[in-house]
C-alpha cells in the first residue's frame, strides 16, 4: 500500500546549530519575502575543484572513488556526542542541498522510505550502501535497525538522515542499567531514569532535524497515532523557547526579557528556523 502523505501549513520557522546558517532572500521589486531555509555549510574544499561545473564535478567523483570504504558513518557516539571526521570526507563545499530527515517509531519504514529517495546505484563510484532495513530476525527479536543518526548524500543533491526510533522499546533496554538508571548522560551530572532519558533524547533528536533539515519525514502507521502528533507538538513548543545560543542578542534577552511585541518580532524576523514536517502514513 502506498504511504499517505499530509502537510500540516501551520508550523512557524526557527534556527539553531553551528553547521547551519540561516538565510532569508528577498523578492525583488517587492514586499514578500521567503521562508528562511537553512545553507549547508560542508566546507571540505579539498574534494572540490577550482574550475567549477563539469570539472568539479568531475574531480569531486574521482576524488570520492578514492575513498575508503566506511561500514558506519553514524554521526552520534553512544554517549550521543557528535563526532563528524568519518563523514567529512565525503562532503563537498557546494551549499545545493536539500537535507531530509526522518523521525518515527520502530518498524514504519523510515528507512525503506529513505532508500527510496537515495537511489542506490551500485556502479557509481564512492556511493554508499543503502540504509539498513528491518529483517525477519530483526523483527523477531523485537531489535531495531538504526542507531543514532545515519547519513548520506545521493546523487540528486540530498542529505539524508536516517536517526534511530523514538518509542523503541529495544532502544530503552539498552540504555537502561540494572539499577534502573540511564547510560546516556543528560545536559547535568544527575542521574535520572532510563525512561525519561529515553524520553528527552528523543525530543532532543526532533529538535535537531527540525534545525538542521528542510524536510522532516514523520513517519507512522495512521493517521491516528496520538503518540507522534503529541510528539511532534512537544518538538515544536520546545523549538521556539530555545534560545539560539550564536545569536548576538542572546545577551541581552537574557539581560531584559522584553515585552512579548520584541518576541514576536524576533520570530517573524527571520532569526528562527524550523524544518518543514511531512506526516507519512504507512498504512
Amino acid at each position: 500500500m502506498c504511504p499517505k502523505i499530509s502537510q500540516p501549513t501551520d508550523w512557524a520557522g526557527g534556527g539553531l546549530l553551528s553547521i547551519v546558517k540561516l538565510e532569508q532572500s528577498e523578492k525583488a521589486g517587492g514586499r514578500m519575502t521567503t521562508s528562511p531555509s537553512p545553507k549547508i555549510l560542508l566546507a571540505k574544499p579539498g574534494l572540490v575543484g577550482v574550475g567549477g561545473g563539469a570539472d568539479e564535478e568531475a574531480t569531486t567523483a574521482s576524488m570520492r572513488s578514492r575513498l575508503p570504504p566506511v561500514g558506519s558513518l553514524n554521526l552520534l557516539s553512544d554517549s550521543w556526542d557528535f563526532h563528524l571526521d568519518r563523514f567529512l570526507p565525503f562532503l563537498t563545499d557546494n551549499t545545493d542541498f536539500t537535507v531530509v530527515g526522518v523521525i518515527g517509531p520502530p518498524g514504519v519504514g523510515k528507512s525503506t522510505l529513505l532508500n527510496l529517495i537515495y537511489g542506490f546505484d551500485p556502479t557509481s563510484p564512492g556511493m554508499l550502501p543503502p540504509f539498513s532495513v528491518q529483517s525477519e530476525e530483526t523483527r523477531a527479536n523485537a531489535r531495531h535497525c538504526t542507531t543514532g543518526i545515519e547519513p548520506r548524500i545521493s546523487s540528486e543533491r540530498f542529505i539524508l538522515l536516517d536517526t534511530q526510533p523514538v518509542f523503541s522499546p529495544s532502544v530503552l533496554a539498552e540504555m537502561t542499567r540494572p539499577d534502573g538508571s540511564s547510560t546516556v548522560p543528560l545536559l547535568t551530572a544527575e542521574t535520572v531514569s532510563s525512561e525519561l532519558a529515553h524520553q528527552v533524547l528523543g525530543i532532543q533528536l526532533g529538535i535537531l532535524l527540525a534545525s538542521v533539515c528542510h524536510i522532516v519525514l514523520v513517519v507512522s502507521e495512521g493517521a491516528h497515532d496520538p503518540n507522534m502528533w503529541h510528539f511532534m507538538s512537544s518538538v515544536d513548543l520546545l523549538k521556539h523557547g530555545i534560545p539560539d545560543p550564536s545569536s548576538v542578542t542572546l545577551h541581552s534577552h537574557s539581560s531584559n526579557l522584553g515585552s512579548d511585541k520584541d518576541k514576536k518580532d524576533k520570530l517573524h524576523g527571520g532569526e528562527e528556523y524550523m524544518a518543514t514536517p511531512i506526516f507519512v502514513h504507512t498504512k
